[in-house]
Protein backbone atom coordinates (compact mmCIF):
# COMPACT_ATOMS: atom_id res chain seq x y z
CA UNK A 1 0.00 0.00 0.00
CA UNK A 2 1.39 3.17 -1.01
CA UNK A 3 1.70 5.85 1.95
CA UNK A 4 1.20 9.69 1.80
CA UNK A 5 4.69 10.17 2.65
CA UNK A 6 5.58 8.25 -0.70
CA UNK A 7 3.11 10.17 -2.68
CA UNK A 8 5.00 13.41 -1.40
CA UNK A 9 8.36 12.13 -2.33
CA UNK A 10 6.84 11.22 -5.93
CA UNK A 11 5.52 14.66 -5.78
CA UNK A 12 8.49 16.71 -5.54
CA UNK A 13 10.16 15.02 -8.61
CA UNK A 14 7.51 15.86 -10.99
CA UNK A 15 8.12 19.14 -9.70
CA UNK A 16 11.24 19.02 -10.34
CA UNK A 17 10.90 18.39 -13.86
CA UNK A 18 8.06 20.55 -14.33
CA UNK A 19 10.74 23.82 -13.10
CA UNK A 20 12.92 22.58 -15.38
CA UNK A 21 10.62 23.04 -18.00
CA UNK A 22 9.55 26.18 -17.36
CA UNK A 23 10.26 29.25 -19.95
CA UNK A 24 9.11 32.47 -18.34
CA UNK A 25 10.09 33.99 -15.29
CA UNK A 26 7.55 34.71 -12.92
CA UNK A 27 6.75 38.39 -11.95
CA UNK A 28 8.07 38.09 -8.48
CA UNK A 29 11.55 37.71 -10.22
CA UNK A 30 11.73 41.39 -11.40
CA UNK A 31 13.29 41.91 -7.59
CA UNK A 32 15.47 45.16 -6.41
CA UNK A 33 18.11 45.08 -8.30
CA UNK A 34 18.67 48.72 -9.76
CA UNK A 35 21.74 50.18 -10.60
CA UNK A 36 25.04 50.20 -9.54
CA UNK A 37 25.88 52.36 -6.21
CA UNK A 38 29.35 54.06 -6.16
CA UNK A 39 31.25 50.97 -6.62
CA UNK A 40 33.60 51.26 -9.99
CA UNK A 41 32.17 48.90 -12.40
CA UNK A 42 34.62 46.11 -12.73
CA UNK A 43 36.37 45.86 -16.41
CA UNK A 44 35.81 41.68 -15.96
CA UNK A 45 33.89 40.08 -13.64
CA UNK A 46 33.65 35.80 -13.08
CA UNK A 47 31.04 33.80 -11.22
CA UNK A 48 32.11 30.50 -10.49
CA UNK A 49 30.09 27.92 -8.31
CA UNK A 50 27.79 25.13 -8.31
CA UNK A 51 23.70 25.07 -8.73
CA UNK A 52 22.59 27.46 -6.02
CA UNK A 53 24.98 30.02 -7.99
CA UNK A 54 24.07 29.15 -11.70
CA UNK A 55 20.13 29.17 -10.50
CA UNK A 56 19.70 26.12 -11.80
CA UNK A 57 15.58 25.50 -11.95
CA UNK A 58 15.10 29.24 -12.38
CA UNK A 59 14.30 30.51 -16.27
CA UNK A 60 15.61 31.24 -18.46
CA UNK A 61 17.82 27.97 -18.41
CA UNK A 62 21.04 27.62 -20.49
CA UNK A 63 24.44 25.65 -20.72
CA UNK A 64 23.08 22.30 -20.61
CA UNK A 65 23.04 20.04 -17.80
CA UNK A 66 24.99 22.86 -15.59
CA UNK A 67 21.17 24.71 -15.59
CA UNK A 68 22.72 27.97 -15.79
CA UNK A 69 19.89 30.82 -15.41
CA UNK A 70 19.75 34.00 -16.42
CA UNK A 71 17.87 35.32 -13.93
CA UNK A 72 20.99 33.81 -11.48
CA UNK A 73 22.66 36.00 -8.51
CA UNK A 74 25.62 36.70 -10.93
CA UNK A 75 23.55 38.01 -13.78
CA UNK A 76 21.88 40.36 -11.31
CA UNK A 77 24.86 41.19 -9.73
CA UNK A 78 26.37 42.00 -13.17
CA UNK A 79 23.83 44.21 -14.71
CA UNK A 80 23.56 45.63 -11.13
CA UNK A 81 27.43 46.24 -10.56
CA UNK A 82 27.14 46.88 -14.79
CA UNK A 83 30.56 45.12 -15.33
CA UNK A 84 32.24 45.55 -18.89
CA UNK A 85 32.48 41.94 -19.40
CA UNK A 86 31.09 39.06 -17.57
CA UNK A 87 32.25 35.03 -17.57
CA UNK A 88 29.62 33.01 -15.97
CA UNK A 89 30.96 29.33 -15.59
CA UNK A 90 28.57 28.32 -12.58
CA UNK A 91 27.13 24.81 -13.33
CA UNK A 92 24.59 22.71 -11.15
CA UNK A 93 26.78 19.89 -9.67
CA UNK A 94 29.42 21.38 -9.49
CA UNK A 95 31.74 20.32 -6.18
CA UNK A 96 35.24 21.67 -5.19
CA UNK A 97 37.36 19.39 -7.45
CA UNK A 98 35.14 20.96 -10.40
CA UNK A 99 37.20 24.07 -9.90
CA UNK A 100 40.25 22.62 -10.88
CA UNK A 101 39.21 19.45 -13.09
CA UNK A 102 36.35 18.89 -15.92
CA UNK A 103 33.21 18.48 -14.40
CA UNK A 104 32.43 15.11 -15.87
CA UNK A 105 29.54 13.11 -15.51
CA UNK A 106 29.41 9.14 -16.12
CA UNK A 107 28.61 8.03 -19.89
CA UNK A 108 27.16 11.68 -20.40
CA UNK A 109 30.74 12.79 -20.44
CA UNK A 110 32.24 16.19 -19.85
CA UNK A 111 29.66 18.76 -19.25
CA UNK A 112 31.88 21.88 -17.91
CA UNK A 113 35.61 22.99 -17.86
CA UNK A 114 37.53 23.70 -15.69
CA UNK A 115 35.93 26.26 -13.71
CA UNK A 116 39.19 28.12 -12.83
CA UNK A 117 39.80 28.48 -16.38
CA UNK A 118 37.80 31.56 -16.64
CA UNK A 119 39.79 33.70 -13.86
CA UNK A 120 42.52 35.93 -15.51
CA UNK A 121 44.70 38.20 -15.04
CA UNK A 122 42.97 41.40 -15.54
CA UNK A 123 39.79 39.74 -13.86
CA UNK A 124 38.78 42.46 -11.23
CA UNK A 125 35.75 40.55 -9.26
CA UNK A 126 35.13 36.78 -8.55
CA UNK A 127 32.28 35.48 -7.01
CA UNK A 128 32.39 32.13 -5.63
CA UNK A 129 29.87 29.44 -4.08
CA UNK A 130 30.89 26.22 -3.73
CA UNK A 131 31.15 23.28 -0.96
CA UNK A 132 27.21 22.34 -0.90
CA UNK A 133 28.02 19.60 -3.04
CA UNK A 134 30.72 17.60 -0.87
CA UNK A 135 28.00 16.96 1.40
CA UNK A 136 26.13 14.91 -0.48
CA UNK A 137 27.89 11.46 -2.36
CA UNK A 138 25.85 12.58 -5.35
CA UNK A 139 26.20 15.64 -6.98
CA UNK A 140 22.27 17.02 -5.58
CA UNK A 141 24.23 19.55 -3.10
CA UNK A 142 22.70 21.22 -0.10
CA UNK A 143 19.68 19.30 -1.36
CA UNK A 144 21.10 15.51 -1.03
CA UNK A 145 20.81 14.81 2.25
CA UNK A 146 17.87 16.87 2.78
CA UNK A 147 16.34 14.48 -0.11
CA UNK A 148 17.73 11.63 1.93
CA UNK A 149 16.30 12.89 4.93
CA UNK A 150 12.76 13.18 3.25
CA UNK A 151 13.21 9.41 2.05
CA UNK A 152 14.65 7.85 5.29
CA UNK A 153 11.10 9.80 7.15
CA UNK A 154 9.05 7.48 5.51
CA UNK A 155 10.21 4.58 7.93
CA UNK A 156 10.69 6.82 10.89
CA UNK A 157 8.34 9.85 10.99
CA UNK A 158 9.15 11.04 14.63
CA UNK A 159 12.26 10.48 15.41
CA UNK A 160 15.43 11.64 13.60
CA UNK A 161 16.54 8.90 10.83
CA UNK A 162 18.64 11.26 9.37
CA UNK A 163 20.61 12.42 11.95
CA UNK A 164 21.32 9.04 12.71
CA UNK A 165 22.37 7.51 9.35
CA UNK A 166 24.83 10.15 8.58
CA UNK A 167 25.94 10.85 12.31
CA UNK A 168 29.41 12.35 11.39
CA UNK A 169 29.71 11.80 8.13
CA UNK A 170 28.51 15.57 7.31
CA UNK A 171 30.55 17.68 9.07
CA UNK A 172 33.79 15.19 7.97
CA UNK A 173 32.66 16.25 4.47
CA UNK A 174 32.60 20.23 5.51
CA UNK A 175 36.29 19.87 7.15
CA UNK A 176 37.37 17.80 3.91
CA UNK A 177 35.80 20.27 1.81
CA UNK A 178 37.79 22.75 3.82
CA UNK A 179 41.28 22.37 2.26
CA UNK A 180 39.96 22.25 -1.67
CA UNK A 181 38.29 25.69 -1.03
CA UNK A 182 41.52 27.55 0.68
CA UNK A 183 43.13 25.98 -2.26
CA UNK A 184 40.72 27.23 -4.87
CA UNK A 185 41.39 30.80 -3.19
CA UNK A 186 45.02 30.45 -3.63
CA UNK A 187 44.47 29.73 -7.54
CA UNK A 188 42.29 32.92 -7.95
CA UNK A 189 44.62 34.56 -6.08
CA UNK A 190 47.23 33.66 -8.25
CA UNK A 191 45.66 34.04 -11.53
CA UNK A 192 43.70 37.33 -10.59
CA UNK A 193 46.10 39.53 -7.71
CA UNK A 194 43.94 42.52 -8.45
CA UNK A 195 40.73 40.70 -7.76
CA UNK A 196 38.33 41.29 -5.11
CA UNK A 197 37.18 37.58 -4.17
CA UNK A 198 33.38 37.31 -2.80
CA UNK A 199 32.99 33.84 -1.06
CA UNK A 200 29.14 33.39 -1.11
CA UNK A 201 27.55 31.07 1.68
CA UNK A 202 24.62 29.72 1.44
CA UNK A 203 20.77 31.21 2.55
CA UNK A 204 18.86 29.87 5.47
CA UNK A 205 17.37 26.35 3.76
CA UNK A 206 15.70 25.70 7.11
CA UNK A 207 14.00 27.64 10.09
CA UNK A 208 15.77 28.76 13.12
CA UNK A 209 12.39 26.79 15.36
CA UNK A 210 12.77 23.60 13.54
CA UNK A 211 9.05 22.95 15.08
CA UNK A 212 8.25 25.38 12.16
CA UNK A 213 8.47 22.72 9.35
CA UNK A 214 6.20 20.87 11.58
CA UNK A 215 3.83 19.33 8.93
CA UNK A 216 5.02 21.57 6.27
CA UNK A 217 7.76 19.13 4.74
CA UNK A 218 8.13 16.05 4.23
CA UNK A 219 11.06 15.34 7.29
CA UNK A 220 11.03 15.23 10.97
CA UNK A 221 11.69 18.11 12.79
CA UNK A 222 14.67 16.58 14.64
CA UNK A 223 16.11 16.22 11.39
CA UNK A 224 14.98 19.87 9.88
CA UNK A 225 17.02 20.83 12.96
CA UNK A 226 20.05 18.60 12.24
CA UNK A 227 20.11 19.81 8.37
CA UNK A 228 19.50 23.41 9.59
CA UNK A 229 22.96 23.01 11.79
CA UNK A 230 24.93 21.36 9.06
CA UNK A 231 23.96 24.22 6.68
CA UNK A 232 25.51 26.65 9.83
CA UNK A 233 28.58 24.84 9.76
CA UNK A 234 29.08 24.38 6.29
CA UNK A 235 28.62 28.67 6.12
CA UNK A 236 31.09 28.45 9.12
CA UNK A 237 33.90 26.64 7.11
CA UNK A 238 33.47 28.75 4.41
CA UNK A 239 33.86 32.51 6.28
CA UNK A 240 36.97 30.82 8.24
CA UNK A 241 38.60 29.83 4.71
CA UNK A 242 37.69 33.12 3.06
CA UNK A 243 39.54 35.08 5.85
CA UNK A 244 42.42 32.66 5.85
CA UNK A 245 42.37 33.62 1.94
CA UNK A 246 42.27 37.25 1.72
CA UNK A 247 38.62 36.73 0.69
CA UNK A 248 35.32 38.59 1.55
CA UNK A 249 32.78 36.49 3.04
CA UNK A 250 28.98 37.30 2.24
CA UNK A 251 26.10 36.25 4.49
CA UNK A 252 23.30 35.05 2.52
CA UNK A 253 22.15 32.77 5.70
CA UNK A 254 20.90 36.32 7.96
CA UNK A 255 19.44 38.07 4.99
CA UNK A 256 17.01 34.95 4.10
CA UNK A 257 15.62 34.46 7.42
CA UNK A 258 12.30 33.54 7.53
CA UNK A 259 12.16 32.77 3.97
CA UNK A 260 13.08 29.20 4.00
CA UNK A 261 12.00 25.81 2.81
CA UNK A 262 8.88 25.35 5.55
CA UNK A 263 7.97 29.54 5.80
CA UNK A 264 4.79 30.46 3.78
CA UNK A 265 7.35 32.92 1.97
CA UNK A 266 9.60 30.85 0.55
CA UNK A 267 12.39 32.29 -1.20
CA UNK A 268 14.22 28.57 -1.22
CA UNK A 269 11.86 26.00 -2.64
CA UNK A 270 10.17 23.72 -0.47
CA UNK A 271 10.88 19.98 -1.51
CA UNK A 272 7.43 20.19 -3.90
CA UNK A 273 8.51 23.49 -5.86
CA UNK A 274 5.45 25.84 -6.01
CA UNK A 275 7.03 28.48 -8.67
CA UNK A 276 10.02 27.73 -11.63
CA UNK A 277 13.04 26.18 -9.26
CA UNK A 278 14.37 22.99 -8.29
CA UNK A 279 13.67 21.78 -4.95
CA UNK A 280 15.62 23.02 -1.73
CA UNK A 281 17.04 25.60 -4.05
CA UNK A 282 16.59 29.79 -4.35
CA UNK A 283 14.08 31.03 -6.37
CA UNK A 284 14.03 33.82 -8.86
CA UNK A 285 13.48 35.86 -5.56
CA UNK A 286 15.71 34.09 -3.47
CA UNK A 287 18.71 34.48 -6.55
CA UNK A 288 17.50 38.23 -6.00
CA UNK A 289 18.32 38.35 -2.26
CA UNK A 290 21.64 36.35 -2.91
CA UNK A 291 22.44 39.30 -5.41
CA UNK A 292 21.29 42.09 -3.01
CA UNK A 293 23.37 40.96 -0.21
CA UNK A 294 26.75 40.29 -2.73
CA UNK A 295 26.35 43.85 -4.20
CA UNK A 296 26.10 45.57 -0.01
CA UNK A 297 29.07 43.63 0.37
CA UNK A 298 31.40 45.02 -2.47
CA UNK A 299 29.58 48.69 -1.22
Amino acid sequence: MTSARSLTLAAACAACAAALAATSVPASAAGTAGTTGSATPPSRYVALGDSYAAGSGVPDQSAGLCLRSNHNYPSLLAARLRAATTVDVTCGGAKTKHMAEPHVYPVIGKVNDPQLGAVTADTKLVTLTIGGNDLGSTDAGVAGPILTCVALAQVAPWGSPCAWHYKDTLGNRVNDASGRVASTLREIRKRAPQAQIMVVGYPAVLPENEWDCLGKQPITVFDAAFLRDTVKELNRMLAREAKAGGAVYVDTYKPTLGHDICSSDRWIAGIIPTEPSLPVHPTARGQQALADAVAAAIG
